[in-house]
């Protein structure tokens, strides 16, 4: 397992220092009570949809392994965009509240999914010009930045995310499962159900065994960087968007259907 320490929500300047040295944290009770009742229903809906069009659990992330895809048609989806909490962190680490909401999605890992191999995302992204050939987005501050939110306590055997601390600057190649040293699958975050993970998505990850009898279920929302942009498919619905606060429509004003 990795000690960390579970933030609490007030610890804002805690959790952006957090971030820009680990490249990740963790913050407690984000998601409680009636809310994370629903926005965990709504997830194993999806799931038991995701899972009836593959009965041979061939996975989208490896056998028994999911990702959700963009769920932002999902009203709870849409929830998880405005959380105070968060956005105090978010803005703390990019500086103002400029920031756009990308997307929501998540992944999830079926009874008898392996190990995941370490990986980064981003990495299609570089920048060229007339004097440097290629230069890594690993330079720059975060670019995008995820938030997880595991709908069940994570634990070693229902396949906790782990991941590898400082590494989202790293320009060494990742190790593959079998380079792998036995620390690094050890990087486990028990991280309780309603609680968030702050993670700059460059820092190394994967998913771990799920040895258990149950789904492990992570949701997600993604932001972008105020000075970043990518592909923004439009798939929020003009309904969702309308009940969602002010705060939030700003937010995902780039991803609200026509």
């Amino acid at each position: 397992m990795l000690e960390i320490e579970i933030l609490e929500p007030i610890e804002i300047e805690k959790a952006k220092n957090t971030v820009l040295r680990d490249g990740f944290v963790a913050i407690r009770d984000v998601l409680v009570g009636d809310q994370l009742d629903r926005i965990r229903m709504a997830a194993d809906r999806v799931i038991n949809d995701i899972i009836d069009k593959d009965p041979y659990r061939t996975g989208n992330r490896g056998h028994h392994r999911y990702s959700f895809g963009n769920q932002i048609h999902h009203f709870e989806w849409c929830e998880l965009v405005d959380l105070p909490p968060i956005l105090s962190i978010v803005e703390a680490i990019w500086g103002n509240n400029n920031f756009i909401c990308s997307g929501a999605g998540g992944d999830f890992s079926l009874p008898k999914a392996e190990i995941q191999p370490l990986h980064s995302d981003g990495n299609e992204l570089g920048f060229s010009d007339q004097w440097v050939e290629q230069v890594s987005y690993r330079a720059l501050p975060p670019p995008t930045l995820v938030i997880n939110f595991p709908m069940v306590n994570f634990s070693k055997e229902n396949g906790a995310i782990r991941q590898i601390p400082c590494t989202q600057r790293l320009q060494a190649p990742i190790p593959s499962l079998e380079e792998e040293p036995p620390w690094m699958k050890n990087c486990l975050i028990y991280a309780p159900a309603g609680s968030a993970l702050i993670r700059d998505i460059r820092c190394w990850h994967g998913g771990t065994a799920n040895n258990s009898d149950r789904t492990r279920p992570m949701t997600s929302v993604q932001y972008y960087a105020p000075w970043f942009r990518k592909h923004l498919p439009k798939k929020l619905p003009r309904r969702h968007f309308e009940r969602m606060s002010l705060r939030a429509q700003h937010l995902c004003r780039y991803i609200v259907e026509d």
